[in-house]
């Protein structure tokens, strides 16, 4: 039945090529639609038959153009997928609807790789649905095709919401895995297997990991898994308990994830591999969270990252987190063995600032409510069914060669950093620590025109001897090593931070300053674009994620001045993941604690002292109330050293302790950190 849905739909789809139905201003675009089904046809056949993955490189790339080369910046002025450019041919409700659709049919594209049939039936017929109603009327009923397409989202919610969350823990979903495991890497042919967008970062990423030792990957490979079982380890967990993990990466990196997926094995630990999701009904606007290609065009996908607004309502949520309840139920097993995820990042694209336009799709005051208590009430399904307190995560970067000529360089740089030796690290942030540990508070002061004056108040220990407010960041789930962290105490914790310029979550922030008043968000502001409201709205979606508050999560001391030396040395500050760029100097996260969702177990630093300072007056609120608790998000933005003045602790008897001065660690017993930035300027 699937396949005479398909046969049928997709020859109805293309006799609008040849039609002349629907009023003039709109053949173009149906037309185009249509040519768009009649391409992805005939892409299912060269897979279907075998012929596509015996194509040749250049034939496999003009396939690529071919798929993805609509919403490439060099021709997304003029193209559908582009919301400025549908509402000036249509107007902004017909425009907005038609861009959307145009977006959402571009989903196919990974579908027909995936032989996922029902799916293409599913967004064909919705384009066929839509099409009728212009056939009927020169100007259709807005009204009417926007409730098509709650249908189609309500609908099929079980369908593509309930498959998310199975393929988010089932390692019998083999796709991705069956490319890594079984192609050829040596032959790059494969990079086009599985149906991302491809780009130079991608082909020679794999070019250069071909390069590279046997050893090498090895050692690469062992630095990302071991993090993972030592996160374990060092917050009490049980690893033995658990049978799958999630492998999230950026293509081009086969080579270290087939040995990752090796050692994970011996762990007893099966991979899960699955794609960032196409469709509006289950992707969270524009973030990534799986595996990807490159992003053909991140103004597209900013453009479109509130496209539910066309939809989203109380029901449609309620239906949402109905399905994910009854998905998590059926699943529940596969649920329980689920360990978390092992992620690989990439760096070294251009960052990016997005434009802001009118006439993209807006939540309403009231949908932004609705996304906030999705987001909520989902997080706490998820963690019904998969405890915060028995999963775990690691973390690490490499560039892409996007980043500079020295490509090759750099890359053998982040190996270096990524496989510091934590042992001497641990020596002297435990001597930060001990300082630390005196203190009621921390006073932050900014220099070098960096506005930063801020004061954090910090966790009162009841026995030092057996108690420590600051984690030893010793590289597990977060490599490189080189931090120390804690949750502040809100109360008393009050002050400006700014930053010069910062990249969060591939965004670009200029002159970003965020005030706090006792220890939550009381105002920001930032220079991204001329107009104020503009500022403070990109804030508040992207850092904020709408809520009206965040509190202070995390303060914490970055110690890795290799890192920070070879960022210098190279000029890649800006480039630098928040992964790595947190390690270069002290930081703060807004959001939820490092803690969140586990901090009634008992972790300890390696001298053995429990750290006590895992939660705040709002995480506290958890016993009563999660939904008051947690923000489901953490963002970590960091002051560079050549923006700092000073870090001081202040104890109880108001003596104060530097531990920074003009970008420079004066704390006795730690001044070995100072090396690197000596060489620097040498």
């Amino acid at each position: 039945m699937v396949e005479e849905r398909y046969e049928l739909i997709t020859r109805r789809l293309l006799q609008i090529r040849e039609e002349q139905t629907v009023a003039e201003r709109f053949r173009d675009y149906f037309r185009k639609m249509s040519e768009f089904v009649r391409m992805l046809n005939e892409l299912r056949d060269c897979i279907r038959k075998g012929e596509y993955r015996r194509l040749s490189l250049s034939e496999l790339e003009v396939w690529n153009d071919r798929l993805y080369g609509d919403i490439l910046p060099e021709n997304y002025e003029e193209s559908y997928a582009n919301p400025a450019y549908a509402v000036k041919l249509f107007g902004k409700e017909y425009g907005q609807i038609l861009s959307f659709l145009y977006t959402e049919l571009r989903g196919a594209i990974v579908y027909v790789f995936e032989e996922r049939t029902e799916y293409l039936d599913i967004l064909f017929e919705l384009l066929v649905q839509i099409y009728n109603q212009f056939e009927e009327a020169e100007l259709p009923d807005v009204g009417n095709i926007k409730e098509t397409i709650y249908w189609y989202a309500s609908d099929y919610c079980d369908v593509f919401a309930a498959d998310r969350i199975k393929e988010q823990i089932d390692p019998a979903q083999r796709f991705a895995i069956d490319i890594i495991e079984n192609a050829e890497l040596t032959d790059i042919r494969y990079l086009y297997f599985f149906g991302e967008y491809i780009s130079d970062n991608e082909r020679k990423t794999a070019e250069h990991l071909n390069r590279l030792s046997g050893e090498m990957i090895q050692r690469m490979a062992d630095v990302y898994t071991e993090g993972y079982r030592v996160g374990f380890v060092n917050t009490g967990k049980d690893l033995s308990k658990k049978s799958t993990v999630n492998i999230r990466y950026t293509l081009g990196f086969e080579r270290v994830v087939r040995r990752a997926i090796e050692n994970f094995r011996k762990m007893g630990l099966k991979p899960v591999i699955y794609r960032s999701s196409v469709s509006v009904i289950a992707k969270r606007q524009h973030i990534r969270t799986g595996y990807y290609g490159a992003i053909a065009n991140k103004q597209y996908e900013y453009d479109h990252k509130d496209d539910q607004g066309l939809f989203f309502d109380k029901q449609f949520v309620e239906r949402k987190l109905e399905v994910m309840r009854t998905a998590f139920e059926q699943f529940k097993e596969l649920a329980s063995g689920h360990a978390g995820p092992a992620c690989i990042d990439m760096f070294g694209e251009k960052p990016f600032s997005p434009v802001q336009k009118d006439e993209v799709v807006k939540l309403t005051e009231k949908q932004e409510e609705l996304s906030l208590f999705y987001t909520d009430k989902s997080g706490q399904i998820t963690n019904t069914y998969i405890p915060g307190d028995e999963r775990s995560f690691t973390m690490v970067a490499y560039p892409v060669p996007e980043i500079g000529s020295r490509y090759g360089e750099i890359f053998d740089e982040i190996v270096k950093i990524n496989t510091l030796d934590a042992r001497i690290y641990e020596t002297v942030q435990q001597t930060l620590i001990d300082a630390l540990d005196k203190g009621e508070y921390v006073h932050v002061l900014g220099g070098n025109g960096n506005r930063t004056d801020l004061t954090i108040q910090l966790f009162k220990l009841k026995d030092s001897s057996k108690e420590t407010i600051f984690e030893n960041c010793v590289a597990d789930v977060n490599i490189p090593v080189g931090e120390v962290f804690t949750s502040p105490v809100l109360e008393g914790t009050n002050g400006i931070l700014h930053v010069s310029k910062v990249y969060l979550n591939e965004l670009q922030y200029q002159d970003l300053e965020i005030e706090f008043a006792n220890g939550m968000i009381a105002d920001y502001n930032c220079g991204n674009f001329e107009r104020e409201l503009e500022n403070k709205a990109y804030i508040r979606d992207n850092i904020m994620h709408r809520h009206p508050t965040l509190p202070l999560g995390e303060f914490a001391i970055g110690t890795n001045t290799t890192a920070y030396a070879a960022a210098k040395k190279y000029g890649i500050e800006e480039k630098l993941p928040i992964l790595i760029a947190e390690k270069m100097g002290p930081h703060f996260a807004v959001g939820d604690t490092c803690y969140h969702w586990s901090e009634d177990i008992k972790v300890y630093n390696p001298n053995g002292k429990e750290i006590v300072a895992k939660e705040n007056s709002v995480s506290a609120l958890r016993r009563e109330d999660a939904s008051k608790a947690y923000f489901h998000c953490h963002t970590d933005i960091t002051i560079p050293y050549e923006e700092l003045k000073s870090i001081t602790v202040v104890t109880k008897e108001k003596e104060e302790i530097l531990l920074l001065e003009d970008g420079q660690f004066v704390l006795p017993g730690t001044e070995i950190l100072n090396e690197p930035l000596k060489n620097m300027q040498r």
